[in-house]
C-alpha cells in the first residue's frame, strides 16, 4: 500500500549532516555514542569585548575537499560558510539515497533548505571592509552569499532540481517547517523526491553580541533539563534529508531508513520571547494524529531542549499534556547538549538522530545532566545512551516568535 487516507506515503532515503561533533553521518553517530561534547572555546574572528566565550564551532572544515567534485554549480566554492554546510550535507544525503544525479525528471523534484539567518558571517566581513578597514566595495559576491535561500539553488542548480526550490524561514524551526513542506508537497503528488532541511552559520562578533544582549547564552555550556542550566548554547551546521513517495524509491530499488508518518505545525500567537505551553502541545498533538498513532506508539522523543530555563519546564510540561502517564515511560533527550543549539538547523539535524535511534535501536543521551530540576522530572536518558527498542521517534522544534514544527517518524514499510 503506497496511499494512506488517499495521501501518497513518504519515506527517507539519504540523510546528511554536518555538525560540531561530526561532519558525516558515522561520526556524528559515533560522537552521540560516545556522549562527545561539541562545546569549546571561541575563536576565528576578534573577541574584543565579548563575554560569552563558548560556542559549538565546526573547526577545520575543509569546503574544497568536500564539494571539488561539484560539477554543475562551481560558484559553491565562493559561497557563504552556510551553503557550504547545506552542499556538504547534501551530497552526504544523496549518495547514501542512491538517486541518479542531475535529477531524471527535474520538474518533479524540489530542494526546500532554509535558513533562519542565511549568510551573517558574509554581512559582518563586508560591514567590517566598509566601515572599519574603510574599502570602497564589497566582494562582488557578497549579495549571493548572504541571501537566505542562496544554499538551496546552490544545491538546486548542482542537482539540475526544476521543481519548487526556496527557502524556509522560522528561527529554530526552519528545518522542521522544510521537510514539513517537503512531505505535504510529496504526499499531494506535487513532486516525488526532496531533498530538505536546513543549514546555519551565524559564530561571529556581531551575532554573539546580539545574543548575549538577550541574555539566553550560557558562558559555562549547554546543559538541558538540569538545575545549573543558565542559557543555551551558539551552533552551527546542517542536517539535510532525501525523501520520497514510497513507490518511487521501491521502483528504484532504493534503501529505505524510515518513514516520515506526521507532521504538526503551530504558533503561540503570544510573545516573541517566551514560549507558551498550548502551542508546542498541539504541534505535538497534530503531528500524532497526522500519524494516526496513539501516544503510547512514540518510543523516543527528541526534545527541543535549549537548555534556557523556561524553555525546558515548559516543554517538559507540554510533553506531559500531550501523552499523560506514557510521559514518564517515554526516552527523551536533548541532543544540543553536544552539538549545541544549531538554531535553524536543529531540527534537520535532530531529524538525522530519530532516525539512526530507529535504525539502531539506541537513543542518545542528555550529556552533563547531573542534577535534574525537579519541574524536570520526565527520563531525559542523563549522559549516557540507551539501548533499547525503538520503533517510533517524535522530534520537536520550537522557535523564536512561539513558531512550533513536530515531525514523527516510523520504520520503513514492510516490502
Amino acid at each position: 500500500m503506497t496511499e494512506t487516507n488517499g495521501r501518497r506515503r513518504v519515506v527517507v532515503t539519504g540523510t546528511g549532516v554536518v555538525t560540531p561533533i561530526g561532519t558525516t553521518v558515522p561520526e556524528f553517530w559515533d560522537s552521540m555514542k560516545q556522549s562527545k561534547c561539541g562545546v569549546s572555546e571561541l575563536g576565528g574572528f576578534p573577541l574584543e569585548d565579548l563575554k560569552i566565550l563558548i560556542a559549538a564551532q565546526i573547526k577545520n572544515f575543509d569546503h574544497k575537499a568536500r564539494l571539488k567534485h561539484f560539477s554543475r554549480d562551481k560558484i559553491i566554492m565562493h559561497a557563504d560558510r552556510y551553503s557550504w554546510f547545506a552542499g556538504a550535507a547534501a551530497d552526504e544525503a544523496v549518495k547514501q539515497s542512491g538517486l541518479e544525479m542531475p535529477v531524471a525528471d527535474p520538474y518533479r523534484t524540489a530542494c526546500i533548505i532554509g535558513s533562519g539567518a542565511g549568510g551573517l558571517t558574509t554581512y559582518e566581513e563586508a560591514y567590517r571592509n566598509l566601515f572599519i578597514h574603510n574599502k570602497r566595495a564589497t566582494h562582488p559576491l557578497t549579495l549571493l552569499r548572504i541571501i537566505g535561500s542562496s544554499a538551496a539553488a546552490h544545491v538546486g542548480i548542482e542537482y539540475g532540481i526544476k521543481g519548487p526550490t526556496f527557502a524556509t524561514c522560522s528561527a529554530c524551526s526552519t528545518a522542521t517547517h522544510a521537510i514539513g513542506l517537503a512531505l505535504e508537497y510529496i504526499r499531494r503528488g506535487v513532486v516525488d523526491v526532496a531533498i530538505a532541511g536546513a543549514s546555519e552559520s551565524v559564530i561571529n562578533y556581531g551575532t554573539m553580541k546580539a545574543w548575549q544582549a538577550l541574555h539566553v547564552l550560557s558562558p559555562e555550556g549547554c546543559f538541558p533539563f538540569d538545575k545549573k542550566r543558565n542559557g543555551t548554547v551558539l551552533g552551527e551546521g546542517a542536517g539535510i534529508l532525501v525523501i520520497e513517495e514510497l513507490e518511487h524509491a521501491r521502483k528504484r530499488g532504493a534503501n529505505i531508513l524510515a518513514e516520515i508518518v506526521g507532521y504538526g505545525s503551530t504558533s503561540d500567537a503570544r510573545d516573541m520571547v517566551n514560549p507558551g505551553v498550548e502551542g508546542p502541545s498541539e504541534a505535538m498533538r497534530l503531528a500524532l494524529l497526522d500519524a494516526e498513532l496513539e501516544p503510547e506508539k512514540i518510543d523516543y522523543l527528541n526534545a527541543h531542549g535549549t537548555a534556557t530555563a523556561i524553555n525546558d519546564e515548559n516543554e517538559t510540561n507540554a510533553i506531559k499534556q500531550v501523552y499523560g502517564d506514557h510521559a514518564r515511560k517515554l526516552a527523551i533527550s536533548s541532543t544540543k547538549s553536544m552539538h549545541g543549539h544549531p538554531l535553524g538547523a536543529g531540527g534537520g539535524i535532530e531529524a538525522v538522530a530519530c532516525i539512526k535511534a530507529m535504525e539502531e535501536n539506541w537513543v542518545p543521551p542528555t550529556i552533563g545532566l547531573t542534577d535534574p530540576d525537579p519541574a524536570c522530572d520526565l527520563d531525559y536518558v542523563p549522559n549516557k545512551g540507551r539501548e533499547m527498542e525503538v520503533t517510533y521517534t517524535m522530534s520537536n522544534s520550537f522557535a523564536f516568535g512561539g513558531l512550533n514544527a513536530v515531525l514523527v517518524f516510523g520504520p520503513a514499510p514492510a516490502a
